[in-house]
């Protein structure tokens, strides 16, 4: 029945469009992607990981930093990435353990939460 997953969504405040580009497509450098025309007067954008969208929606009212919803992105150094947000001003936070991983998670500008994870060996 299920086959995958087409896109994840999260939210920004109203308005936080050039602040999520900055972050998305400048920082972390994922591409952004164009918008249906049927899409585009409701605020947000879509940027591409890997073969997946995340749709990045606008929605006020929402406290990002409460709840422990992420999209984990499977990354090629998390050294490299933690290392990077740093320099953003963006501190990683120390996960719990599992087995046959490296990871880290942090919370995006807009405080959604996000974990960066990589096999090792």
């Amino acid at each position: 029945m299920i086959r995958g997953i087409h896109h994840v969504q999260i939210t920004i405040p109203k308005g936080g469009e050039a602040e999520a580009r900055a972050f998305y497509c400048g920082v972390l450098g994922l591409p952004e992607v164009e918008k249906p025309t049927s899409l585009q007067g409701r605020g947000g954008l879509w940027v591409r990981v890997g073969d997946r969208d995340v749709h990045i929606g606008t929605e006020d009212g929402v406290d990002r930093t409460a709840t422990k919803a992420h999209i984990a992105y499977e990354v090629e150094s998390v050294p490299a990435v933690a290392a990077l947000l740093r320099r953003h001003g963006i501190e990683p936070i120390a996960s719990v353990p599992i087995p046959g991983y490296d990871r880290f998670e942090f919370r995006d500008p807009f405080g959604n939460r996000a974990e960066c994870i990589q096999p090792i060996g």
